[in-house]
């Protein structure tokens, strides 16, 4: 199977977001004490080598993605939804170095187009040295790990995106704050979404958790740890192993009248059968803003399990089990980008052209049966994207943090 670029449809979108953003969220913020904004990226991609050899270029819409909420007395009740189109524009996957997970090897995965949509009940005081008890139910993030990868400034994903997120689960997560400290549980279920239509498991909900601790000593900095037990999930009826996952990072935001300063460094850690299969990754990424310009940089070196492909070898085979590992192989990728960000002719819609490049290389770890250069005829990678990005209205919020857990102090734009 092959998928070619829906350059044609997905441009003929753009006048039809930009007449829209700005009355919709005229209308959300009069009448509805809500929020409304979005935004998407035009890019164009080459990638070389690629699975087969060879290189391959494409330009896709992406990161369709509209954000709402409303919230009722102060903030006691707080409903939140993130929609996202990329199953409908991208569905074979976008080109991105080593990305893995959902079916998908070397592209990646569109997400489900209900991203987040909950309900939030929170109560406690909103001052610097607040105390706050919150409870979120719905379909959203568990609380592991770090930010989701679209709200940071970088435009390529990470590899190592499902080994320091788990996203799209139907969850109810507690939170609680006392000054820096704020402290997460959640239940939820451990199934992956097989298709951007479906729907969370609700008969496997509570077969997995989570727990994340998280302080935040001073405005704009703060450093979690988080530890989650997931079930069985690259395989839906549940007969896959359990994984066990730990995070660990330090964030820093700094904003200022003309500068913006932003730095995150994590290490990822995810095993099963007993530490037979173990995934780690480190990764540190970094942001400097001046006015319209901001430059931007990342170092990623992570692990990810080689599966059986199909005949189309961007894909793998689904379910996924135990047994299909092939091997492990580890890349080590740098990457950096520039963007500038403009005020457009349409009230309420900003531009942000930019250009980014990767390079990387991908070795084989231990023993097993995958072939790197067999597959791809050498292990040294490289990509280049480049491409235009519009946001409208309000961009949103840190996905994955709610009620309690949410940081005050933080800047919110990057």
């Amino acid at each position: 199977m092959s998928y070619r670029p829906r350059a044609v449809g997905c441009l003929q979108l753009l006048p039809l977001l930009a007449a829209s953003a700005a009355p919709l969220s005229h209308l959300i913020a009069q009448h509805a004490r809500g929020v409304l904004g979005g935004q998407t990226v035009v890019a164009g991609t080459v990638t070389d080598p690629i699975p087969g050899m060879g290189s391959r270029a494409e330009v896709r819409l992406l990161h369709p993605v509209l954000f709402s909420g409303w919230s009722a007395a102060g903030r006691w009740l707080t409903l939140r939804g993130t929609f996202n189109l990329e199953g409908w524009v991208v569905p074979g996957g976008e080109l991105t170095l080593g990305a893995w997970g959902e079916g998908f090897i070397d592209r990646r995965h569109p997400h489900t187009y209900v991203h987040e949509l909950l309900a939030v009940a929170e109560v406690g005081t909103h001052t610097h040295g607040r105390r706050a008890l919150s409870l979120a139910v719905g379909k959203g993030f568990a609380p592991f790990g770090t930010d989701d990868p679209m709200m940071r400034p970088i435009f390529k994903y990470p590899v190592n995106h499902h080994l320091s997120q788990i996203l799209e689960r139907a969850i109810v997560v507690l939170a609680a704050r006392t000054g820096p400290v704020a402290i997460e549980a959640g239940l939820f279920n451990g199934d992956e979404p097989d298709r951007p239509g479906q729907w969370p498991a609700i008969r496997r909900f509570a077969d997995s958790w989570s727990i994340r601790s998280t302080l935040s000593p001073w405005p704009g900095f703060e450093a979690q740890v988080s530890r989650a037990s997931v079930a069985s999930p690259e395989h839906r009826p549940g007969a896959g192993l359990r994984q066990t996952k730990w995070s660990a990072s330090t964030r820093w935001v700094r904003d200022g009248r003309t500068a913006h300063g932003y730095a995150l460094a994590e290490w990822a850690r995810t095993s099963e059968a007993e530490d037979q299969f173990v995934f780690t990754s480190v990764l540190a990424e970094g942001a400097i803003r001046l006015r319209q310009h901001q430059a931007y940089a990342r170092f990623e070196r992570t692990e990810r399990p080689e599966e059986p492909r199909t005949g189309d070898l961007f894909r793998s085979m689904r379910p996924h089990l135990e047994n299909s590992i092939l091997g492990t192989t580890r890349w080590t990728i740098y990457s950096a980008g520039y963007r500038i960000t403009f005020a457009s002719p349409v009230r309420g819609l900003a531009l942000g052209p930019f250009v980014e490049g990767s390079h990387g290389t991908a070795s084989e770890r231990g023993t097993g049966f995958f072939d790197i250069e067999g597959l791809y005829g050498r292990s040294t990678f490289w990509s280049l994207s480049a491409g235009i990005r519009l946001s409208w209205g309000t961009l949103g919020h840190r996905m994955g943090r709610y009620g309690a857990a949410v940081v005050t102090d933080d800047a919110r734009s990057h």
